[in-house]
C-alpha cells in the first residue's frame, strides 16, 4: 500500500508539473519574442527559440508610438468602477437570495444562474443600442455598463452568506439591529476574502474584455489596453516582436494584483464554494 501511495504521488505531480510546462511555456515564448527581431520571430528554418541578443528597440518603438499612459488609465478606471458596482450590488442581491427568505427567491435566483448560463455575446447589441441612445459611446461609462450588475458575483457572494451561522443574526436581533444593518455591521464584514476573491475575478474579466470595447469605444483615445493590443495586428503582416512587448507591458497590473491578493483570492474560492 505504501508504495502504491509514493507511486500515486509521483504521478500526480508529475502530471500536474507536465501541464504547469504547457501553460507557462506560452508565457515564455511572449517574453523571449518581445527581445527578438523579426525576422527571428517568424524564422522556421532553423526554428530561433532564444534570441541570439537582447534587443530593446521593440518596448521602445511600443511606448513611443502608443501612449501607454492614457492606455492604463483607462483599462484601470473600467476594472475600479467594475469592481466597485460588482461588490455593492452583487453583496446586496447575494445577502438577500442567502439570508432572506420572501415569496418567489428560487424562481429570482433560478433567473440569475439562467443569465450565467446564455453567453454574454447576445446581450452585445441590446447594450450597444442602450449607450448609443444615451449618447455615452467612448466614455469610462460605456466601459462599465455591462458590469454594473454581475449573475456570477451575486451567485459567488450567496454562497459566502449561505456559510455563515444563523446565531449571528439571532443575536443581531436580539441586541435590536434591523436588517440593514445586520448586513452592514454583522454580516458583509464577515465576507472580506469573498469580496476580494469577487474583486479579483471582476478585475480579471473586465481586463480580458476585448469584443465590447473595440464596439463601444472605437477612439483612440477611450480605447483600453486589450482592444489596442488587437489593433496593433496586421492583417497581412505583424511585428510579433512589438506586439509581445506590447503584450508583456499589459500583464503586468494583473500579475501585480495576482500577487498582492492571491491568499485572500484562494480563501474567497474556497470558502464561498462549498455548498449551495
Amino acid at each position: 500500500m505504501q508504495r502504491r501511495n509514493i507511486l500515486s504521488v509521483i504521478v500526480m505531480h508529475g502530471v500536474l508539473i507536465i501541464v504547469a510546462l504547457i501553460m507557462i511555456v506560452p508565457f515564455v515564448w511572449m517574453v523571449l519574442t518581445s527581445f527578438k527581431t523579426v525576422g527571428e520571430s517568424v524564422q522556421l528554418d532553423p526554428f530561433v527559440f532564444f534570441p541570439s541578443e537582447i534587443r530593446m528597440e521593440a518596448f521602445t518603438r511600443v511606448f513611443t508610438t502608443n501612449n501607454f499612459l492614457n492606455l492604463y488609465k483607462n483599462t484601470l478606471l473600467m476594472i475600479a468602477f467594475r469592481i466597485l458596482c460588482a461588490v455593492i450590488t452583487a453583496s446586496m442581491a447575494g445577502f438577500a437570495f442567502g439570508r432572506l427568505h420572501f415569496r418567489g427567491s428560487d424562481i429570482a435566483f433560478s433567473l440569475v444562474l439562467i443569465q450565467m448560463m446564455i453567453p454574454p455575446q447576445i446581450f452585445i447589441i441590446p447594450q450597444y443600442q442602450m449607450i448609443s441612445r444615451m449618447g455615452m459611446t467612448n466614455t469610462i461609462f460605456a466601459l462599465v455598463f455591462p458590469g454594473l450588475v454581475t449573475a456570477f458575483g451575486t451567485f459567488l457572494m450567496r454562497q459566502a452568506y449561505k456559510m455563515l451561522p444563523k446565531d449571528l443574526e439571532e443575536a443581531a436581533k436580539l441586541d435590536g439591529l434591523n436588517i440593514g444593518k445586520t448586513f452592514l455591521l454583522i454580516l458583509a464584514p464577515l465576507t472580506k476574502s469573498s469580496l476580494i476573491a469577487l474583486s479579483v475575478f471582476t478585475a480579471v474579466f473586465a481586463y480580458k474584455d476585448l469584443m465590447w470595447p473595440m464596439i463601444v469605444n472605437p477612439s483612440k483615445d477611450a480605447l483600453v489596453l486589450a482592444s489596442a493590443l488587437a489593433k496593433m495586428k496586421g492583417q497581412y503582416v505583424s511585428n510579433y516582436p512589438e506586439l509581445m512587448a506590447a503584450s508583456l507591458i499589459a500583464c503586468v497590473p494583473m500579475i501585480i494584483l495576482y500577487f498582492i491578493f492571491q491568499k485572500q483570492f484562494i480563501e474567497g474560492i474556497a470558502t464561498s464554494g462549498g455548498k449551495l
